[in-house]
Formats: C-alpha cells, sequence, structure tokens
C-alpha cells in the first residue's frame, strides 16, 4: 500500500470498507465529479466519487493553477466557493514560503489583484488541500473510491434505458438510482450506449465558420519563419520528419482529429526549489529536429507561456510555434483502451520532457533560448509522489455527447439562447492546434488554432443529460453536448465545476420526483440553481461588428507582428477589439525596457504616412516609444495607448517620412520608460503624393 494511499485512507476512513451503493453514483474524481458529490451531499442524499486515479481533482490539482474563464461574473455556486476558498487560503500569511503576497499581487498576476473576495492562481498543492477541505465537510454522504477504473467491456449493465449498475475492472460493483460521468473521456457515457461524437464536425453541420479544418484562421501559434519538413532538407523523397501530414484536408471540413494536448507544468526560478531539465532515457532528437530547424532559421521566441502561481511558480502552458503542445499525438486517445491511452500519454511526458532539455541544452539552439529555459525547472515540492511532473495530461477534448441539444458558435455568440441554463460559459472559443501540414510551397505549418471572442452565455440543460431512449439515468457534466468549437469556449475548469453541481442537482430532484433526468421539473431545478448561487444568464456588451480588420483588405503596405522581429512581446491577445488580424501582442506590464518589436517593409522609393496598430485600453501604456527609422533619420514618437487610435481602419497617425527603396526603413516599439501594458499589433505605410 502507497504512502498516498494510506493519507487517503486516514482522510476518507470510508476507503477501507466502500458501500457500493448509493443515490448518486460519480464516475470521475475531477473538478466536476467532486462538486457533484459535495452538492449531492448538501442535498441530503449519498454519494460514490469514483476516481480511477489514485488523485482527486484533474487538472485544477494537477497544474492547470492560472484559472481561464473570461468574464468571472459567470461563475456562481460551489465554483466561486471554491475559488473564494483559494482566496482565504492565500489571505494566510504562513502559506507564503518564497515570496510575499504583496510582492506576489504586484505584478497583477493573470488578472489578480489581491483586492477581490476570489482568487483565480493557485498552486496545485494548494488545490488539492481545499478540495479535501471541502470533501471532509460533507461528511459521510460522500464515499471516495480510488484506483477502480470501469470494465470497458462490461462495465455497464442496463434495463431498457436505466443503468443498472457500473462494473470495474476489479469486479467491484456500484449501484444506484442516478449515474454522472464527470470524466474528461466520456468512457461511461460512451459505455450506456449514448451517443457521441470524436473530432470536429463540418462548418455545415452546425451552420458554423470557425468549426472543422482551418488553414486560413491558424495564426497565434504559428510558425513565422519558412522551415524546411523533409528528413533530408530539400528532398521530398527522404519521407517528412515525425509529426508533420502531407496536407491538411478540405477547408471547413469535418474529420475525427482533436485539439492537441499537453502537461501544464509547475515550475519555478527558485534556486533552492527548481529542478534542472535532464534529458530523457529515451531521448529521440529526429522527433525534435523541427525545433532545432525553427530556430535556426531564426525564430527566437520563447516557445512556452509561463503564468506566475504564488511563491515564485507557474503554470506553464503552450505557446507559438513549436511547444508544449503535441501536435498530432492524440487523436485515438478519446477512444482508446486504457494500455493504448497509457502509451499515448507516456509520449506526451517524453515529448514535453524531451523538447524542455532540447530547449535548455541542444547546441543547435541560440544562447539566449537556452538560458531561458535554464531559468525555470520542475518545482521540487509539487508532484513529488510523481517525480514532481504534472498527474494529469490536459485532455483538451475527447469524446461530447450528442445530446437534445448541441452547444454550437451560435451559443458563444449569443445569436442563439438557450432558456433552460444549468450555468454559463465566458470564454473564447478556444482550440489549440489539431496538426502540422506541408503547404504547397514546401514548407510546414500548423493548423487548427483558433482564438474568437465569446459573449457571457448560458449552457442548455439538455446539453448535459442525453437523449431519453438512450440513458434515463446519466448525466454528463464534461463530456457534454457541444461542437467542436463551442467546447473550446465551454472547457473550463470553472464550467466543469458548475456543470458538475447542476448536474447533482437535477440527479437528486430526480429522486425526488421519481423522474427521468429528462423528466425532470425545470422550473424547479432553476429555482434550486439560483437559490445555491448559480449563474444562468445574464446581459453583456455586444461583440463591436468590426473587431479585427484582415491584413489583404487593408490599404498601402502593412506589417503585422506576425511578421516582426520580436525581442520580448510574447504574450498574446484577441479579447480587445481593433486589431489586424486575429490577435496582437503585449509585455504584460513586465521586464521595462527589455522588450521591442521592429516591424520592416519591403518599400519603393518615396513619401509615406507611417500609423501604428494597437487596441486601446485604460490599463495601456501612455507614453509608448516608437522610433521611425526612415532616409534623414530617426524620429521618436511616444503614442498614449490608452487613447483609441485617430486615424482609418484601427490605426494612429505618428508622422509622414521619406524611405529609400527596399528594407531600409523600420519602426520599432519598445517598452522602454513604459508604465502599463504595451501593445504591438500592426504597423502601416501609406504612400503619399
Amino acid at each position: 500500500m502507497t504512502r498516498t494511499f494510506l493519507a487517503s485512507c486516514l482522510l476518507f476512513p470510508a476507503l477501507l470498507s466502500a458501500a457500493d451503493s448509493a443515490d448518486v453514483i460519480i464516475y470521475g474524481g475531477s473538478s466536476g465529479g467532486i462538486t457533484a458529490a459535495i452538492q449531492t451531499a448538501r442535498m441530503g442524499k449519498t454519494a460514490i466519487l469514483i476516481e480511477p486515479t489514485q488523485f482527486l481533482g484533474g487538472l485544477t490539482t494537477g497544474g492547470l493553477g492560472a484559472t481561464d474563464i473570461g468574464n468571472k461574473k459567470a461563475i456562481g455556486g460551489m465554483s466561486r466557493e471554491f475559488y473564494a476558498n483559494i482566496f482565504k487560503y492565500y489571505n494566510d500569511a504562513t502559506k507564503w514560503k518564497q515570496e510575499t503576497r504583496e510582492a506576489y499581487f504586484s505584478r497583477k498576476p493573470h488578472g489578480n489583484t489581491g483586492s477581490e473576495d476570489t482568487m483565480w492562481t493557485f498552486e496545485p498543492h494548494a488545490a488539492t488541500e481545499i478540495y479535501d477541505a471541502m470533501l471532509k465537510e460533507a461528511g459521510d454522504q460522500v464515499t471516495v473510491v480510488k484506483g477502480e477504473r470501469l470494465d470497458l467491456n462490461k462495465g455497464v449493465v442496463k434495463e431498457g434505458a436505466k443503468i443498472t449498475k457500473i462494473i470495474m475492472e476489479s469486479g467491484r460493483e456500484f449501484t444506484g438510482p442516478m449515474f454522472i460521468d464527470a470524466t474528461y473521456e466520456g468512457d461511461l457515457m460512451a459505455k450506456a450506449g449514448v451517443s457521441y461524437h470524436v473530432g470536429r464536425e463540418a462548418n455545415s453541420v452546425y451552420g458554423e465558420t470557425l468549426n472543422g479544418v482551418q488553414v486560413g484562421h491558424s495564426r497565434s501559434h504559428q510558425f513565422i519563419k519558412d522551415v524546411d519538413p523533409y528528413v533530408k532538407p530539400g528532398d521530398p523523397s527522404s519521407g517528412l520528419l515525425p509529426g508533420i501530414e502531407k496536407d491538411p484536408g478540405e477547408e471547413f471540413s469535418g474529420d475525427r482529429k482533436v485539439q492537441a494536448y499537453n502537461f501544464r507544468m509547475c515550475t519555478t526560478d527558485d534556486p533552492n526549489n527548481k529542478l534542472d531539465w535532464e534529458k530523457p532515457a529515451n531521448y529521440d532528437e529526429a522527433w525534435f529536429e523541427l525545433a532545432l530547424r525553427n530556430v535556426e532559421a531564426g525564430d527566437s521566441r520563447i516557445s512556452w507561456a509561463p503564468s506566475w502561481m504564488p511563491n515564485r511558480k507557474t503554470d506553464t502552458n503552450n505557446n507559438f510555434a513549436i511547444s508544449t503542445d503535441f501536435i498530432g499525438a492524440n487523436w485515438d486517445y478519446p477512444e482508446a483502451d486504457y494500455e493504448t491511452r497509457a502509451k499515448i500519454w507516456k509520449a506526451h511526458e517524453d515529448w514535453q520532457k524531451g523538447l524542455m532539455w532540447t530547449y535548455a541544452h541542444h547546441p543547435r539552439v541560440p544562447e539566449n533560448i537556452r538560458a531561458a529555459f535554464q531559468k525555470l525547472g520542475l518545482a521540487k515540492d509539487e508532484f513529488a509522489d510523481n517525480g514532481h511532473w504534472p498527474r494529469q495530461l490536459y485532455v483538451r477534448e475527447a469524446r461530447r455527447m450528442i445530446a437534445d441539444y448541441v452547444m454550437t458558435e451560435k451559443n458563444c455568440k449569443r445569436t442563439e439562447i438557450v432558456e433552460d441554463s444549468v450555468g454559463m460559459g465566458a470564454y473564447n472559443m478556444d482550440s489549440h492546434n489539431i496538426q502540422r501540414y506541408v503547404t504547397k510551397e514546401g514548407f510546414v505549418r500548423n493548423e487548427g488554432d483558433v482564438q474568437v471572442r465569446s459573449r457571457p452565455y448560458p449552457i442548455s440543460y439538455r446539453s448535459i443529460r442525453p437523449k431519453a431512449d438512450q440513458c434515463s439515468n446519466l448525466l454528463v457534466p464534461i463530456c457534454l453536448s457541444a461542437s467542436h468549437i463551442s467546447y473550446g469556449s465551454i472547457r473550463m475548469e470553472p464550467v466543469f465545476m458548475v456543470l458538475g453541481q447542476s448536474a447533482a442537482t437535477a440527479a437528486v430532484q430526480a429522486i425526488e420526483q421519481g423522474s427521468t433526468v429528462q423528466g425532470i421539473d425545470y422550473e424547479k431545478l432553476k429555482a434550486r440553481l439560483l437559490a445555491d448561487g448559480q449563474v444562468l444568464d445574464f446581459e453583456s456588451p455586444p461583440i463591436p461588428e468590426v473587431s479585427r480588420f484582415i491584413k489583404k483588405d487593408l490599404p498601402g503596405i502593412v506589417v503585422d507582428d506576425m511578421q516582426a522581429s520580436l525581442t520580448g512581446f510574447d504574450k498574446e491577445g484577441h479579447t480587445t477589439p481593433g486589431f489586424v488580424e486575429d490577435g496582437y501582442r503585449h509585455d504584460n506590464n513586465e521586464h521595462k525596457g527589455e522588450q521591442r518589436a521592429r516591424f520592416t517593409p519591403e518599400l519603393s522609393a518615396g513619401k509615406y504616412e507611417v500609423l501604428i496598430s494597437y487596441s486601446a485600453l485604460s490599463n495601456r501604456a501612455t507614453e509608448v516609444p516608437v522610433i521611425i527609422h526612415h532616409a534623414s533619420g530617426q524620429d521618436t514618437v511616444l503614442v498614449n495607448q490608452t487613447k483609441l487610435p485617430s486615424g482609418k481602419h484601427g490605426f494612429q497617425p505618428v508622422g509622414t517620412y521619406t524611405f529609400e527603396a527596399g528594407q531600409s526603413g523600420w519602426v520599432e516599439i519598445s517598452n522602454q520608460g513604459t508604465k502599463g501594458h504595451v501593445i504591438i499589433d500592426a504597423v502601416q505605410w501609406l504612400p503619399v503624393k
């Protein structure tokens, strides 16, 4: 018996003699599974929470401490209670080991100010402590069972449309009138005979624009240099490097491919708490040849996104062309058996560890990139039972149920609004890249990245319960009924907590009403959800019709931030409208004097009006230095980015200058001497006659 299991037995005594029957059987100890179990207990019923691994909390305790939600007003109920508990946890001075609370919040990390009654950034072990405390408060009405996996061959027994029991690989059986599938994979849902989809639907299926293959849309995490995809450069007959497809498929068509997975690493820059990146024993340089060629081609961006958590730790996510997302390696995962999933899981771990070592130590990587990756390393005081590596793979999407109502892009844009809300989504429609392919010019590109704003919107009750003829006593708050692109907005941990609580409320009411989950009285469900503090809907400002400008539609010569030469400016944004293409970059209001972006056009000799694009907001810098290098020398203009640009198409004029032919002229924007966020987006040269 492991130390981890012994500790869990002490915390949850029922583990030693777990009952096999309860009012609500919850399969999956994710964040949504935990809130479902606690809500069941708070409504006076019993719950069994079954987690196939030895730890609870899924991604919330597995490294995703930089909470993504969008408009926090959309989060209520037990989910908001969790983030309020995070706030209380870090109000305790003894929880601050590597820095002070004041020092942390002075950086306004991930939107936190420290002045609210909630907190949305946290260390993995803090989330575990809080979930354990919340479950302990639920008392004996919640029984936690760990290390039991559903038998994928005979694990679900039904009478008609009703599940009567589920069976684990060990032979252990669990019975009850109501069941909830709170896994990221949707195994219980699938084995219960419920319809589902894997991959992207074609745009035509639900009348969408952002689903299916999106070659023309993938921008944010993209190659900015031309990189050869062939084993022997320039020789197609030598074959493609690992992980690259010949072609992406027809634009807007559907496929069985899912957006990339990764691990959300908890790293630190504290030398007393940091582990150096080690070269994996099975390191295969062929898998990292593309990354090496990319940096050798001149892509100097630091390809990861560390968001700072308390105590000088990070939640480190994917960023740019080649990063922690193992693109294309997960397509078989959703429907795979446990053995195949374990191999895919291990391949992701090997990829990410190998890439970290490559960027930190490989001699072909430029020194400045190596130094950036050596600055951070895994935190010694997190995930000690797993070699300090996150215990949860970020399964961004797997199966998605097909129910009586399918959430789509229309819901996220509020062009279609449901009246049977059980919670709200508020994040952008966000799909990570899905594949790499070879362009007709013979270079490698990523495909599948889509990031488009949503308005806070209600999520239908019909989307978390199956069709009546398929299963009458099951609720699915995580692998819910949604298209690929709308799921990209819904799939946030706070929303899963909200939907887990709502699913449990519906399950208990179905028991009390002697009904199926399809037949309950929605008005009674709504009344209880509101009484428990759930947020079901609110009106929000519409998304501006002109939120972005397409480069090819703009006059003159335009150089976007994707074509700029960057030092820093590695944070991306796309929430404040008025930008060129799909987003902009910013300095995160830090490392002042160290970040700059140079925009170099190809010009004919002559006089040009120069303009810059930025998305204005009150937190922007008021004196952003813009250097214009022209035929007669150079000038510096200070731009106030809190004010809307005064020119056409969202551009701010900075002067008229004469330029020589070719690429001798340029514009450079930096954060030297600035206070506030500095935005870089695009520079425009308009010929003056």
